[in-house]
């Protein structure tokens, strides 16, 4: 912005000296302004950082969150940790902090001390916060340190709710949106921009008078843009409005007598089939992969999207962006080959899942 070479200085500083003075190279005027010149480089350089501080844009990390912050008190939402179940085998005596692990490393402490006698559950938590302590069933099975008496162990269900720190992007999404959608203490934006803060929330929709005067519905999805689990739409629950005999009297985050109710959205499943022509440098596990993460990537931006609609030939493009795929044929979305439209009412308010993705030969 304010940079300019040094030989644009140069040429300027020498320009604005008499030619009555010898400038030429090698002598003493000519030598000192090639001097000045590179520290005014220098200087403008560090003019366009400082001004570069002002775009938040251009900013990241803790620089952006601290501009933030000062700007308007808002905060990066934390890594969150994936919890769950772990079946015991054998009889034992599991202590608080105990390990157990996936098959790649992906490891998980014991949330309790507790005695086992033939078979019993704790309860168990990521070792490291994030989206990587979201595991399938069945998959933390061993033990990196052996404990005595303890014959197998298994997660009869899948660890939920890990999620990762919130990123720069989504930060500075929250941050524009209060700017341009200020609110006024009760209106949509501050339910809006409230649940919005709570971490492990990706989205809302807020429906006010949904089920009379005073009453307010607040639908989430989670920071993934998935479906919620139950516990987080327990906690947001509890942060914004405690239900119970606290319900509607202000003791959360809703103002007295506004009743709100925190639910899911409901998942607009997606399901999609089509033949191929494969890049055979991948395997047929790594261009499924390829393929569900392109999708899924796809549906991800759509959510909570007011008229969204997912797009069959968006679908198709998603699936020529895949690695492994140099080609697609017979695409169905849904069994068809229409756009699938995704509801956002109070009523029903839908995100955009991926389903089963069958590719055939």
């Amino acid at each position: 912005m304010y940079s300019e070479s040094e030989e644009t200085i140069k040429t300027r500083m020498l320009g604005n000296i008499s030619d009555s003075v010898d400038k030429t190279e090698g002598y003493l005027v000519y030598d000192s302004v090639v001097a000045a010149s590179k520290e005014f480089v220098k200087v403008s350089t560090e003019l366009d950082s400082i001004v570069d501080k002002f775009d938040l844009s251009k900013l990241s990390d803790d620089e952006l969150e601290l501009r933030i912050k000062q700007r308007t008190g808002q905060t990066r939402n934390p890594a969150k940790y994936a919890a769950g179940i772990l079946n015991i085998t054998g009889t034992a005596t599991i202590a608080e902090g105990d390990l157990f692990q996936t098959p790649n490393a992906v490891q998980f402490k014991s949330l309790e001390s507790k005695t086992i006698t033939g078979s019993g559950t704790i309860e168990i938590q990521a070792v490291i916060p994030g989206g990587s302590g979201n595991i399938p069933a069945n998959q933390i099975t061993v033990m990196p340190v052996a404990i005595s008496g303890v014959i197998g162990v298994t997660n009869p269900l899948a660890a939920q709710g890990g999620f990762d720190a919130e990123s720069d992007a989504h930060l500075l999404e929250r941050y524009y949106e209060k700017l341009q959608n200020p609110d006024t203490g009760s209106n949509i934006a501050y339910f809006q921009n409230l649940v919005k803060e709570y971490p492990g929330v990706g989205d809302a929709k807020v429906f006010p008078t949904w089920n009379g005067n005073n009453t307010i519905k607040l639908v989430i999805i989670d920071a993934n843009k998935q479906v919620p689990g139950a516990d987080l739409v327990n906690e947001v629950q509890n942060y914004m409005d405690p239900l119970g005999e606290s319900w509607g009297l202000g003791y959360g985050k809703a103002p007295a007598f506004c009743y709100t109710t925190v639910e899911e959205a409901a998942a607009k499943t997606i399901n999609v089939s089509f033949a191929i022509v494969k890049d055979t440098n991948y395997t047929d596990e790594q261009r499924l992969a390829n393929v569900e993460a392109s999708i899924t990537e796809y549906l991800k931006s759509l959510a909570f999207i007011d008229n969204a609609v997912v797009s069959y030939a968006k679908i198709g493009v998603a699936i020529l962006d895949s690695k492994g795929v140099l080609d697609y044929s017979n695409l169905t979305v849904n069994g068809g080959t229409t756009n699938i439209p995704i509801s956002l009412t109070k009523t029903l308010c839908e995100t955009p899942i991926l389903g089963t993705v069958a590719i055939n030969e």
